[in-house]
């Protein structure tokens, strides 16, 4: 039996990673790969603002009308939806990786496909999203 080697460096033979071999990496598998973890990065910072508000919420009336004032702010809208537009794709991208992690559609014209695909879900999840907080979140604006 030998030692282990504790170098850190891979042993002969051995691939690096189990995805070089499955995956076909193409320029749509890395933008939507990266984007998806863009929005992940964008929906964390926008828990600051839920954070706020719920903070907010728990000083009382008078630190939750401050944060209404600010939270309803124009920019803020705006900062709503794209925070709806990076969850919807995150979510629908998310989907597509769990597909891929059962080894279907990692072939580059399936993950060209598929990416057209999530883009196309997520905005009009995204739109159905920000319809529903304007206009139909029963009373709510």
């Amino acid at each position: 039996m030998s030692a282990p080697e504790t170098s850190g460096a891979p042993s002969r033979g051995r691939p690096l990673s189990p995805h070089i071999s499955i995956y076909q990496l193409s320029r749509y598998t890395l933008l939507s790969s990266i984007s998806n973890r863009l929005t992940g990065v964008f929906l964390s910072l926008g828990l600051l603002l839920l954070l706020y508000w719920l903070i907010a919420l728990a000083e009382g009336a008078r630190a939750y009308a401050g944060a209404q004032a600010v939270l309803s702010s124009l920019p803020l809208k705006i900062i709503y939806a794209l925070l709806a537009l990076a969850f919807a794709y995150h979510l629908v991208a998310g989907v597509r990786h769990l597909v891929w992690d059962t080894c279907h559609g990692p072939a580059r014209e399936q993950s060209r496909r598929s990416a057209g695909v999530v883009l196309v879900v997520s905005l009009v999840l995204a739109a159905i999203l920000i319809w529903w907080a304007l206009f139909g979140g029963a009373g709510v604006r």
